[in-house]
């Protein structure tokens, strides 16, 4: 059995209790689903990882992950930790691969994810429904957000803006809803990957904030990857 310390744990418990809502063990241990997910001892988290694994769902996106392994996305956090924004739009969540550091770095924290795959959805929800209740998925386009102007704090949007061919567009829509900061994070130099069709220098992000009325925009690099913080103030 996988042990406590290869996952975070709570995340892993909603996960596979929104997806098993309808198995045989929800009706045979109704306790391990009908508690509030924070009720749950170890003991009972370690079980429903472990029906997880019975049931061969894809557990490895709630691994812990060191440091060293998304160096981006621990930079974005610590960024986000001086800003202790009350909520947060997640923009192309995907897998999770920041999203779900995110909320095990802040378990109090309103987070509302994008993404254009249904199925990348009903993932995310899977652990809304088995207790994770700040989390909330709604499949829409970054090129037309179903949101308020100002709606957000802060908007992230990690390796997705390189995939977007209209990408003026793309930051109107993320800075109309954006009401503090917005948070990017793109490629810096060029890879082989095929779905990404930009290559981002700074001159360019800043003309297209800039573009959108920002202009308090700075810069960081972390291993390949350039991250982009726009303060929102003067909109």
């Amino acid at each position: 059995m996988k042990t406590e310390r290869e996952y975070f744990q709570p995340l892993a418990s909603a996960f596979v209790r929104g997806k098993l809502q309808q198995s045989y063990e929800r009706k045979t241990c109704p306790a391990l689903f009908e508690k509030a997910l924070e009720e749950l001892s170890e003991e009972e988290q370690l079980a429903l990882v472990a029906l997880g694994h019975t049931y061969e769902l894809p557990l490895h996106r709630f691994k812990k992950k060191m440091p060293t392994a998304l160096p981006r996305v621990y930079q974005v956090l610590g960024i986000l930790k001086g800003i202790q924004p009350e909520n947060v739009l997640d923009i192309g969540s995907g897998r999770g691969a920041f999203l779900w550091p995110l909320v095990h770095t802040f378990p109090a924290l309103s987070v509302t994810c994008v993404d254009v795959l249904d199925f990348r959805i009903a993932d995310i929800m899977a652990a809304h429904e088995g207790g994770m209740k700040q989390v909330l998925a709604q499949q829409a386009s970054v090129l037309a957000l179903p949101f308020a102007d100002r709606m957000f704090d802060v908007v992230t949007m990690l390796e997705v803006l390189e995939h977007i061919p209209e990408t003026a567009q793309a930051l109107a829509e993320v800075c109309r809803v954006a009401r503090c900061f917005l948070l990017l994070s793109v490629p810096s130099k060029e890879d082989d990957n095929p779905e990404h069709i930009h290559v981002f220098k700074q001159a360019t992000l800043r003309q297209l904030l800039q573009d959108q009325g920002v202009t308090r925009v700075s810069f960081s690099y972390v291993r390949d990857h350039m991250i982009v913080l726009a303060r929102m103030e003067d909109l």
